[in-house]
């Protein structure tokens, strides 16, 4: 698949909320500040490997990227997270990134266990003591386990950090530019009668022959945000490459559509929604239609699929859906901004000089939100960040209880939108459609 590469800040791709979640807030800005730096020429070294040879660091990665895992058996937070990167080193080993593990025990056997018990396949290594007395801790600024660092053809440090999220998102930009892959699919701007007048939306569609049908993916974005962006990009170019088109669209008072921000509800987005859907459905090339949601799109996106007839939607996929909005309501608060909800004013002033309407508050007051999500009953995903403060994840784990054929994906320490590592979050989406829409 393509990478679309992104350095835009959180604000461009998801929904408001997120703002309070940027800043230095990770862990590297309090276990990673004595690791090398980049730019930085990386010391050499000698250790003995697995099976009692020495083996000297140069060697090991000779004009290749290479990321060395700083890890121990004893060591928690490490084991945690050798799951990750096993991930990584099956994805990026075979195009050409080396792999390799320096291990902080002391006691061999243990050590030697460990990489038995947890098939690591990669080069490991270890001088066999604890990481306070280690000559290569010191010489590489280990004070903290796992760290991570990648080293490029030259011998010098790209990255070093303690999150394997932030190592895969590095590797995966570096090999798109790297590995670069053409999309084969065609792009096309379209607008659709919505309940609030036209909306603006791209279809993204793979080469089909004459009469040839694929599944339609419709993208639904989260609350004042819009159809542009990484998160749905990527998701689209995966899926156009795997043979399954999608459709974004702005919501009314949003991006390119019609109307005011001001007159957005739930219920005239659930309506928006529906005649895209509609739209969609009554393509000849279309075979059938699946429906993924971020935030506020998530809840529109599980409402929809309750309402509609059985068996309209393939699948439907929620990331970080934001059920919380019936209770904001209710408390009185949204975004940061309070009123009374019993007698909201006419409008609410939000950031950005964005106005939120009194039927907005009263019509969410009262939302059926799971009650008529809970009528849909095929295939679904569910995807949020236990570090999610706009949306707590327990509203996410409570689609998973009321639809039986879900599958729930929590991903620890990742915020509202997926910062920490939106390729993953987006390859997660996309590989579940794949998966349920290839017949």
């Amino acid at each position: 698949m393509r990478i679309r590469l992104f350095t835009l800040s959180l604000l461009a791709f998801v929904s408001v909320g997120a703002l309070a979640q940027l800043g230095p807030t990770d862990a590297d800005f309090k276990y990673a500040t004595d690791l090398l730096k980049p730019g930085t020429s990386v010391p050499d070294f000698k250790l003995k490997d697995i099976k009692g040879r020495t083996q000297r660091l140069s060697k090991m990665v000779k004009d290749s990227y290479t990321v060395i895992d700083f890890w121990a058996s004893w060591c928690p937070d490490c084991r945690k997270d050798i799951p990750n990167v096993k991930r990584m080193y099956e994805k990026f080993a075979p195009l050409g990134v080396r792999f390799v593990g320096v291990s902080f025990d002391n006691e061999v056997d243990k050590w030697k266990a460990a990489v038995e018990n947890y098939a690591l396949s990669y080069p490991q290594v270890s001088d066999l003591k604890r990481m306070r007395d280690s000559e290569v801790a010191k010489a590489f600024g280990v004070k903290w386990i796992p760290s991570m660092m990648l080293i490029d053809k030259e011998g010098k440090v790209v990255l070093s950090t303690v999150l394997s999220d932030k190592m895969e998102r590095t590797l995966t930009e570096l090999m798109a530019k790297e590995n670069p892959v053409t999309l084969n699919g065609t792009s096309e701007r379209i607008t659709i009668d919505g309940g609030k007048g036209k909306l603006a939306a791209i279809i993204q569609k793979p080469v089909l022959s004459q009469g040839q049908q694929c599944p339609m993916v419709m993208l639904c974005h989260g609350f004042s945000g819009r159809k542009d962006g990484p998160m749905f990009e990527l998701i689209a170019d995966s899926l156009m490459q795997h043979g399954i088109a999608s459709i974004r669209f702005d919501f009314n008072g949003h991006g390119e559509s019609d109307g005011n921000f001001v007159d957005m509800t739930v219920p005239n987005e659930v309506e928006d929604a529906m005649k895209v859907y509609e739209y969609v459905r009554d393509l000849r090339y279309v075979s059938e239609v699946a429906i993924v949601g971020h935030s506020q799109g998530g809840v529109v996106a599980g409402m929809v699929a309750g309402q509609a007839e059985p068996e309209s939607f393939s699948a439907v996929v929620l990331m970080a859906p934001a059920a919380v909005l019936r209770d904001d309501a209710i408390r009185g608060s949204t975004m940061g901004a309070t009123y009374d909800p019993l007698d909201p004013p006419e409008y609410v002033q939000l950031y950005g000089n964005l106005r939120l309407g009194r039927e907005y508050i009263r019509t969410a007051f009262s939302l059926p939100i799971y009650e008529t999500s809970a009528k849909y009953q095929g295939p679904a995903l569910i995807i949020h960040g236990t570090a999610d403060r706009v949306v707590p994840y327990t509203y996410g784990e409570r689609y998973h209880q009321i639809w039986p054929k879900s599958e729930l994906v929590v991903l620890d320490a990742f915020d509202h939108g997926f910062g920490q590592n939106i390729y993953r979050a987006t390859s997660i989406v996309s590989d579940y459609l794949i998966r349920q829409l290839s017949h």
